[in-house]
């Protein structure tokens, strides 16, 4: 069998806020409450499991997500209609900006529980 990632747990203020924000950004279903998790299934099986927990546990991290260019599109369009605050990179030195690095396009934004959203459309490198 060849490794695979399976789920992971997202430490959340709100799991239901932060796995809807998710959902609604990027066009997909935010699936049953599973004892104290609320599911986001990725398009390659891969589930995102949200989780509350107290806001001083949790330790701020980087989901980036790999999408064609007309989910970018319809993204960033959702992005900008919240008001979400959005940067060209990742240290928000460039704010209300998209890059374009590796051919593509890129945008970094926050979730409700300050995690760092990612979404490109050419993988580092250039690889596809």
């Amino acid at each position: 069998m060849s490794v695979e990632l399976n789920h992971t747990i997202v430490h959340c203020r709100d799991n239901r806020e932060s796995a809807d924000f998710l959902a609604h950004i990027l066009d997909l279903t935010t699936g049953t409450e599973w004892g104290p998790f609320i599911p986001v299934v990725l398009a390659n099986g891969v589930t995102l499991d949200f989780a509350t927990v107290p806001a001083e546990s949790i330790t701020v991290q980087h989901y980036a997500f790999l999408i064609s260019e007309a989910e970018f599109d319809s993204a960033f369009d959702r992005i900008r209609a919240r008001g979400v605050e959005y940067y060209a990179d990742p240290h928000k030195k460039h704010r209300g900006e998209i890059n374009r690095n590796d051919g593509g396009r890129g945008v970094y934004f926050p979730d409700p529980s300050g995690h760092g959203l990612e979404l490109i459309t050419r993988p580092y490198g250039g690889w596809s």
